[in-house]
Parts: structure tokens; C-alpha cells; sequence
């Protein structure tokens, strides 16, 4: 299989299935001498583990990290990084019913088409659980680009209902089950959750990671522009189905002097009036605040029966158990902010590389 590997210069390789004895990611391209623990990854593992409210998979997973290799005396050594993660939370059983049938919204069918054969437990690689690899990964990322980059998210949208930005503020991310910037719209989020989930079904949802401090001159036009390769890491997301950057598809709507983002001089640098390129022109990053969002689909596991065939091509009907998220854009939020981190940490070496002095 083919695929399992993303970026150039800092390149990680994700491997591991749902349900089998753990998962992990190799990390390669990591310069030496940076200082990496296991606490510096748990920190951004442990926001994105399963089961810590009602609103996300009662899958109770610690994801503890362990580094097997690439540190020596609490630094990198500038070898390959392995890092490892035990599933301890496997329940098989729940996934029997289905062995022989593809459920709608998933990719069993296009697994066992394309390989003839899948894992049906939980989805074997092509599960959500896979990501927190990517989270791992991302941990080191943060750890390239330094202090001086911030790399947040937040969800700004939960079916139909989206956050007033009128109030947004990122203290509330930390102070909800659902990373919202607006207070008032976690708590109706709270019961449209619990309606969703009584329902037997499942919602959708946006998710918005903001960049900031992140230098001018990222980026490698025509055909790895940053603006591209942030798309790409977001759309191998479980789940993902659009991105968009700045002002995205609204732009379409916007007159040319309204879309543009005009430029003063301020205490002799540049400065941008606006921001609707998302901090990126031409594929390069402009020193504003990078910001993207991107769509992620309702959990297609739900516990309300559904058509569907089996594998001797017989249309039948299927019924999915096992513990699932309501709304997997929640737990989508710390993943987006990782592979942010990767591609902006694998440009930024770029950069380095071709004689930049950041």
C-alpha cells in the first residue's frame, strides 16, 4: 500500500490499524539537537484522545507515546524518530455483524475492491484512530518551527449551527468539550448534540486553525505551493471534504477591491489592510496569520439500519454498534493543527535549505 508517507523534507510514515496491537509514525528530516520528551508529544496526544466527554467515542484509549529511537540525553539525534502507541481498548466483537457487508459513508468497499481484502475491525487503517499518529507527528513539528509560530483551531460549526464571531475567543476553546471560540454557541451545541445522538444519527462539522507568527517567504511555487500542500494535509483527514483558505469559496462573492488585500507602510514594513488570502499569495506565505477551515462529513456510523450489499454482491440491510462520535469534528480540531504543523515545519526547512535565514 502505497501512501503512507507525507512531506520532503520533514517526511513522517503513519503505520498501524484500529484494532490491532498499536500504532505509530517514523518522523525523518528532524535537524539534531532540539529538545524532545515524551511529555512534549503527550501533551497534544492527550487533546485529542477518545472518550473525555459525552460528545466523543466512549473508546477509552490512554495513547501513551513511547520513543523508540532518534533521542539521545532529551534531544534529537537527527536520526528517524519512531514513536509508539498501544491500543488497549479493542473491542472486535462489536464489528463481527459486518464482516461480510460495507457500510455505507465508509471505505469498505473501496478497500476491498481495491486490495480484495479489508480489516473490518473498526476499519483496520482507513480508521480515525490512525490520526493520532498524525498528532504525534505534529508534536515534533511544533518543535521545528519553535516558539515563535502558533498553530490553534477551533470549531466553528456543528451541523447547521455556526459560532457568532462576534465573539469569538480563544480562551473559550479551553473551556468547552468542543474547542468553541463563542461560549453561548457551545452550550445550544451541547443540546443539539444530545438530540443528535438520541436520534441515532450524526452531524457534521467546520474546523478553522489559525497560524500565526509564521515568517514571509514559505513556500515552493508553482506546483508546491503552500496554500496546496495545506489543502493535501487536510484533505487526508478521516472524514474531510472541503478546504478552503482565507475567505475560501466566499471570495467568489466578493468584488475585486473588496477581495484584495491592500498594503501600507508601518514603522517601515509592510502591513496588510485585510486578510482574504489567508497569509498566503502566489503559493508563498505573506506573514500574516495563516488560516484555513476545513468541512468535515457526519460520522457515517450510526445506529439507525441502512442498505447496503455484502461481498457475494446481495443487497441487505446493516445496523452499526460499537462506540462512535456523534460529531467526529470535534476530535478533528488538535489532528487539523498537526498537519498544519507538518507542512509548515516541512517548508520551512525547505526555506532553510535554499538559503533563507529563518
Amino acid at each position: 500500500m502505497a501512501g503512507n508517507s507525507f512531506g520532503t523534507l520533514f517526511r513522517f510514515t503513519t503505520w498501524g490499524e484500529s484494532h490491532g496491537p498499536a500504532i505509530g509514525v517514523v518522523v525523518d528530516g528532524v535537524p539534531p539537537r532540539l529538545p524532545l520528551s515524551e511529555p512534549d508529544i503527550q501533551q497534544w496526544l492527550d487533546k485529542r484522545k477518545p472518550g473525555q466527554s459525552r460528545y466523543t467515542t466512549q473508546r477509552r484509549e490512554a495513547d501513551l507515546v513511547r520513543i523508540m529511537s532518534g533521542t539521545f540525553d532529551g534531544v534529537t539525534t537527527g536520526t528517524p524518530i519512531q514513536l509508539l502507541i498501544e491500543n488497549t481498548d479493542q473491542r472486535s466483537k462489536d464489528y463481527r455483524n459486518i464482516a461480510d457487508r460495507f457500510r455505507p459513508g465508509h471505505a469498505d468497499y473501496t478497500y476491498w475492491k481495491k486490495y480484495g481484502i479489508r480489516d473490518y475491525r473498526g476499519g483496520g487503517r482507513a480508521s480515525a484512530r490512525e490520526t493520532a499518529s498524525r498528532v504525534a507527528a505534529g508534536a515534533i513539528a511544533r518543535k521545528v518551527l519553535g516558539t515563535g509560530v502558533t498553530i490553534r483551531g477551533a470549531l466553528v460549526q456543528i451541523g447547521p449551527h455556526a459560532v457568532d464571531r462576534g465573539s469569538w475567543d480563544w480562551r473559550a476553546t479551553e473551556e468547552n468539550p468542543f474547542w468553541c471560540p463563542d461560549a453561548a454557541a457551545a452550550l445550544h451545541w451541547a443540546d443539539y448534540l444530545d438530540s443528535v445522538r438520541k436520534a441515532g444519527t450524526s452531524a457534521g462539522a467546520v474546523i478553522e486553525i489559525v497560524a500565526s507568527g509564521v515568517p514571509a517567504g514559505l513556500g515552493e511555487p508553482v506546483y508546491d505551493k503552500l496554500d496546496g500542500d495545506l489543502a493535501r494535509a487536510l484533505m487526508t483527514i478521516n472524514a474531510v471534504k472541503g478546504v478552503e483558505i482565507g475567505a475560501g469559496f466566499a471570495a467568489a462573492a466578493l468584488s475585486g477591491e473588496d477581495n484584495a488585500d491592500e498594503m501600507r507602510i508601518e514603522d517601515g514594513r509592510v502591513v496588510f489592510l485585510s486578510n482574504h488570502a489567508g497569509g498566503i499569495l502566489g503559493g508563498i506565505s505573506t506573514g500574516q496569520e495563516i488560516i484555513a477551515r476545513f468541512a468535515v462529513k457526519p460520522t457515517s456510523s450510526i445506529l439507525r439500519p441502512m442498505r447496503t450489499v455484502d461481498v457475494e454482491g446481495n443487497e441487505v440491510e446493516i445496523e452499526t454498534h460499537g462506540r462512535h462520535d456523534p460529531c467526529v469534528g470535534i476530535r478533528a480540531v488538535p489532528v487539523g493543527e498537526a498537519m498544519v504543523a507538518c507542512v509548515l515545519a516541512d517548508h520551512l526547512l525547505r526555506y532553510r535549505a535554499a538559503g533563507g535565514d529563518v
